[in-house]
């Protein structure tokens, strides 16, 4: 038997009890109703990303398709014509292989099934040639491009880096077509390298429209873009960042930025040494071409 005091302190002991399950009931519907309202955010995102993919895939290959024929009605005398058609024709070729490297390594991220592969990457040389390959689009702003790579005193120049040379090519990539697309006409972006505590820094710097605070929280998501504008002078769609942010978290690194609007905006990655079983004499100079080598001549 219970005595009245005993019986009051279960009650409330009980009570107190329900109250708690009631607010910890409440709290999971509130926190399912978020997961279903973002859920149902990223199937309308995801819609409107493949509407934008669509675009940017379709665009390019209709005009090539339209270049190239205009290019088989000049006549002989109208020689200049075809040169101009032709540079029209490598920069759409360049801008379209450069979507589809994105949307395939988004599609190997989300799959799970893109592993580094670890070599021995002559970073310098590897960032040289992509900064190589984005000269054309930069002259066409007239921007230049400037690239540092700085060692501490007791590192040999030919250095080598364990990492992964695709991936890493990749996001150098997608960094300097961003900073060149986002610059403002006649500036500069600088491509700068070293290595601190083992690790390799590369930041690129360009000095254009800048992110605004409120972009910068999504500005590394799939399936947003910046703007959604017809006539935005963003045209792209998020894509690039992702993958990068995706690639750089595989790589066990950080991707950071910093963003003054209308002044500059810096992009830095920091990566570790891979971990490999390989041969620790494999070599890798440089990642995946991409269709055109420097020259602008098909492989």
């Amino acid at each position: 038997m219970l005595t009245d005091e005993q019986l009051l302190a279960e009650l409330e002991k009980r009570f107190t009890e329900n109250k708690e399950s009631l607010i910890q009931l409440q709290k999971l519907t509130l926190e399912l109703k978020e997961v279903n309202k973002k859920l149902e955010e990223s199937e309308a995102l995801k819609t409107h990303f493949i509407s934008n993919i669509t675009n940017e895939i379709i665009n390019p290959f209709a005009a090539i398709i339209g270049l190239s024929r205009n290019i088989l009605d000049v006549k002989k005398e109208d020689w200049d014509k075809v040169i101009s058609m032709v540079h029209l024709i490598h920069s759409e070729a360049f801008n379209l292989d450069y979507q589809l490297r994105n949307i395939f390594a988004a599609a190997k991220l989300e799959a799970g099934e893109w592993i580094p592969e670890i070599t021995n990457v002559d970073v310098n040389q590897l960032i040289k040639s992509t900064t190589e390959i984005f000269k054309y689009e930069a002259a066409k702003r007239r921007i230049s491009l400037r690239y540092d790579f700085t060692l501490s005193p007791g590192i040999e120049k030919s250095f080598y880096f364990l990492t992964d040379a695709e991936k890493l090519k990749i996001v150098i990539s997608n960094l300097l077509s961003n900073a060149i697309k986002y610059s403002f006409d006649e500036k500069e972006v600088h491509i700068k390298a070293w290595v601190e505590n083992e690790h390799l820094v590369v930041s690129v710097i360009d000095y254009g429209i800048g992110v605004s605070k409120e972009n910068q929280k999504i500005i590394f998501d799939r399936f947003k873009r910046l703007d959604h504008g017809i006539n935005s002078i963003n045209r792209g769609h998020g894509l690039g960042l992702s993958v990068n942010k995706a690639i750089i978290d595989l790589l066990e690194g950080k991707l950071t930025m910093e963003s003054e609007p209308n002044k500059k905006t810096v992009f830095t990655v920091c990566i570790p040494p891979g971990q490999t079983q390989i041969n620790p004499d494999t070599m890798a100079s440089d990642g995946n071409e991409f269709l055109f080598d420097n020259e602008g001549e098909l492989f």
